[in-house]
């Protein structure tokens, strides 16, 4: 198995993350055609790398399964409770930056052309 693909060990997802996904869930119909290990490592690739959804690997299954259960664990805030327990177990380590766009500078090369977008005069009215 490709380490980057799967950061996690199938052990480790287990033993850890495993039972804290499965309390959370309301098993209603037939099983689930994606694993909770790969929609949990899927996850954590979008979060990775910054791919859109369509864009995932396939050997995660189908990414609109992958994201409808996504969607529906954030919801229920799953996925924030599964980070949060982990870091207190002390099994992982949790860096949360969130940058505010409006406020980032920018090198004076980087704003665009010197002057904006105004229109010049007409040499007509001189």
């Amino acid at each position: 198995m490709d380490e980057r693909l799967f950061p996690i060990t199938r052990e480790f997802f287990d033993a850890q993350i495993k039972p804290l996904i499965e309390e959370e869930y309301i098993w209603k119909g037939r099983p689930p055609e994606v694993s909770h290990y790969h929609v949990f490592c899927a996850i954590l690739y979008v979060l990775r790398v910054g791919c859109p959804w369509r864009d995932l690997p396939s050997c995660y299954g189908d990414w609109h399964t992958v994201y409808t259960r996504f969607k529906r664990g954030s919801e229920r805030g799953l996925w924030w409770r599964v980070l949060i327990t982990l870091q207190q177990r002390k099994k992982m380590r949790l860096n949360v930056v969130l940058v505010d766009s409006t406020a980032m500078k920018v090198h004076r090369h980087g704003g665009g052309q010197k002057g904006g977008s105004r229109v010049k005069g007409s040499p007509a009215r001189a």
